[in-house]
């Protein structure tokens, strides 16, 4: 899978029923523990992605995982949008452009609705995104926009056919592809592409995903470079692929991001994350000191993350279906 994040949340919950699941996912009982509900909403994940074999149990899959936008932790809706942009289910689509228009939910959660659509590759999405590409005053969503305009329209191109790609070692579909292997970058010249802002935001994102791929020390350090960086767009999505990656090169600068206190906090949060799924014996410390955050997110990211630090340093930890 593309995280050791998403592997730990994707294990079977063993004798629940969709509606079992959905009742986990939106805490019915009002006693479900986060974790617990990120496993619901990754089981339920995997049914809704099988929409070819069985579109019944995919629809309604669908219907329960977006029944959480009604909720109020930021951090599991946003969660609930990357999944419904990962299944590559069309259902999700019109639902992902109504949280996107809603200026009632937080800027993450817009934001991830809006890189969603860019992942479904929904072409009847491009006249909301340029919309908000235009007119949404906040810079996140202008920027994330962007960047689901300039992937449908590489892939509508034709051009995610013929452009030679690395097999990505990761199952995540990205808001950008990788830039090709037809030219031979030295990573020194693709830290020069990431860091450039004089070239369009997709292009750099194009750089930050060849890194990914590359994923070496000397890789990782120089998408480090990154988290200086002025757009919280372009550093969050740094964190994210630093927990894709797991090298432990890079926990200083996680560390680091983690404690800025005038960072934003879908920075913050990715970091926390990343730190969770590299799982190292240092980072331990420094989750539970973020338990008492004081951002939402950043304490709700540490929560989650310190139980992928247990899952990852133990082989006995059991899920709980409540």
């Amino acid at each position: 899978m593309s995280t050791n994040f998403e592997k730990h949340f994707e294990e079977n919950v063993d004798n629940c029923t969709l509606e079992q699941l959905r009742d986990i996912l939106v805490n019915k009982s009002g006693q479900s523990k986060l974790a617990n509900r990120f496993r619901a909403l990754f089981n339920l994940k995997g049914v809704a992605e099988e929409f070819e074999k069985n579109p019944e149990d995919a629809a309604k899959a669908t219907e329960y995982i977006s029944e959480t936008f009604g909720d109020s932790s930021e951090l599991l809706k946003h969660e609930v949008a990357y999944v419904l942009g990962q299944t590559k289910n069309m259902l999700g689509a019109p639902v992902l452009r109504d949280v996107l228009a809603d200026d009632g939910q937080q800027c993450m959660v817009r934001h991830e609705a809006a890189e969603a659509l860019g992942a479904l590759g929904d072409v009847d999405s491009l006249p909301i995104l340029e919309k908000y590409f235009k007119e949404d005053p906040l810079v996140e969503i202008r920027q994330t926009c962007e960047l689901a305009i300039g992937r449908i329209k590489w892939q509508s191109s034709g051009s995610a056919k013929k452009e030679n790609l690395q097999d990505s070692l990761y199952s995540s579909i990205d808001p950008a592809p990788p830039l090709t292997l037809d030219q031979n970058y030295k990573i020194e010249e693709l830290k020069e592409i990431l860091n450039n802002q004089e070239k369009p935001l997709f292009e750099r994102y194009r750089a930050m995903f060849r890194l990914r791929d590359i994923g070496t020390d000397e890789a990782c350090l120089a998408l480090a470079s990154g988290f200086d960086d002025p757009s919280a767009l372009f550093k969050h999505e740094i964190a994210y692929v630093f927990g894709q990656i797991g090298n432990p090169v890079v926990v200083p600068n996680l560390v680091e991001v983690l404690g800025r206190e005038n960072e934003a906090p879908m920075v913050r949060h990715e970091a926390a994350e990343a730190l969770g799924s590299i799982a190292t014996d240092d980072v331990l410390p420094i989750l539970k000191d973020h338990l008492e955050d004081k951002d939402d997110v950043v304490r709700e990211s540490a929560i989650v993350a310190l139980d992928m630090y247990e899952y990852e340093n133990s082989n006995e930890l059991e899920y709980a279906p409540a």
